[in-house]
């Protein structure tokens, strides 16, 4: 047992590498595409399925109270959050749509949809980028795998970010340590890190 929780670590160390060295230009040009939709008054849509939706849940929730600094609330909101809207949804057999749906109610151009997919096989995540495209939204999808029939759907302005992996349990991490990024990223650019970091983050 005690080997196996060593390569558990392992496996996670040497992804993370691999990541460190494959992913920085894509953070940035996520960053970069969240930070101008913000300051051009727009807002973030966020989206995933099982672990990927509560990794959504958590980006929202650091971008609406804060990361790590004290900071005005920026407009995210995380589709999977509202049961209500959802079964409603699945309730009429359109379980593919529970996103996309939400994405034609909500999503304005120049708005970010964020999507979280580890496999890239999720039909109601696929049908939510579909919708997002027709809008002229911006899209920042967190992948793995080899980005399935999700990558394909992402154009110039859109932002893929892979994790280097094909094992579900390594690209979620990859994808919470992405978000963490973007989240520090995003702070850095808007407003002023000279303040002392909270010692009292959760």
């Amino acid at each position: 047992m005690l080997d196996r929780i060593k390569v558990c670590f392992t496996e996670s160390i040497q992804t993370q590498i691999a990541a460190a060295e494959a992913l920085p230009d894509a953070i940035s040009r996520a960053a970069e595409t969240l930070v101008q939709s913000l300051l051009n008054g727009n807002k973030i849509l966020c989206c995933g399925n099982g672990t990927s939706a509560a990794n959504a849940q958590h980006f929202a929730a650091k971008m609406i109270n804060r990361f790590e600094t004290d900071r005005p609330s920026l407009p995210a909101f995380a589709l999977n959050a509202d049961n209500t809207v959802l079964t409603s949804i699945s309730n009429d057999n359109l379980h593919e749509a529970i996103y996309a749906k939400q994405v034609s109610a909500f999503g304005q151009a120049g708005d970010v949809l964020l999507v979280l997919s580890a496999r890239c096989k999720s039909r109601s995540i696929i049908k939510a980028v579909e919708k997002a495209v027709t809008r002229d939204m911006n899209i920042i999808a967190l992948t793995g795998c080899d980005g399935g029939e999700l990558a394909g759907l992402l154009g110039q302005k859109d932002v893929e970010i892979r994790a280097p992996s094909h094992r579900s349990a390594r690209i979620q991490e990859i994808h919470m340590l992405t978000m963490n990024c973007l989240c520090d990223l995003i702070d850095g650019k808007l407003f002023s890190q000279e303040d002392k970091r909270s010692t009292n983050e959760n």
